[in-house]
Order: structure tokens, then C-alpha cells, then sequence
């Protein structure tokens, strides 16, 4: 049986600019929570290493973890990310449950 999806949801804000702030999502399969925080960091770590290097960013792992960029000058606040698992984006939800694209 495969992994459940896990979604890690991390603070972000842009250094120098005081009140641009987000979240920044990650998804793909984990066997816990504390395991999706850790591969998200892993694979934010990864695209910032690359970035930094001049490389293309990795992307598209087996387990479904991936970025598809890396933008400099925003901070990640890895203490306050948070994990669930995935049911359905909770960044296309609205009110009503209905979905936003």
C-alpha cells in the first residue's frame, strides 16, 4: 500500500520588506508528519542548493516531493510548518468548500 499524501505548510516572509508574508505549500507521500516536515525542508534545501549553484532546480521524486522553483529574499519559518495529510488543495478552498482556480 503506498504512503498517505502529506501537505506541509510553512510561514514564509520576504526579508526586507516587513508584511509580504504567505505560506508556502509542499505535498508528496510520507509515513508521518514529522517525516513530511523533514522531507519538505530536504527538498527545499536541495532547490536552494541548486539555485545557489546555477543548476536546475530538482523536481518530480518518486514519492511525489518536488519544487518547481526557488525565490530568493523569502524566509521560511521551518519551525512553525505544519502537516497534515492531504485531502484536497486548502489553498483552492473557499467558504463553501467549492474550489477556486
Amino acid at each position: 500500500m503506498p504512503l498517505p499524501y502529506f501537505e506541509v505548510d510553512v510561514p514564509i516572509h520576504r526579508t526586507g520588506q516587513p508584511g509580504l508574508n504567505g505560506v508556502h505549500i509542499f505535498t508528496g507521500r510520507a509515513d508521518s508528519r514529522s517525516a513530511a516536515v523533514r522531507i519538505a525542508h530536504e527538498v527545499y534545501d536541495a532547490a536552494r542548493a541548486a539555485a545557489a549553484a546555477g543548476r536546475e532546480i530538482p523536481h518530480g521524486r518518486p514519492d511525489g516531493w518536488g519544487a518547481c522553483g526557488y525565490r530568493p529574499g523569502w524566509e521560511l519559518d521551518w519551525p512553525a510548518a505544519t502537516a497534515d495529510r492531504w485531502n484536497n488543495p486548502s489553498w483552492t478552498r473557499t467558504d463553501d468548500g467549492d474550489f477556486e482556480m
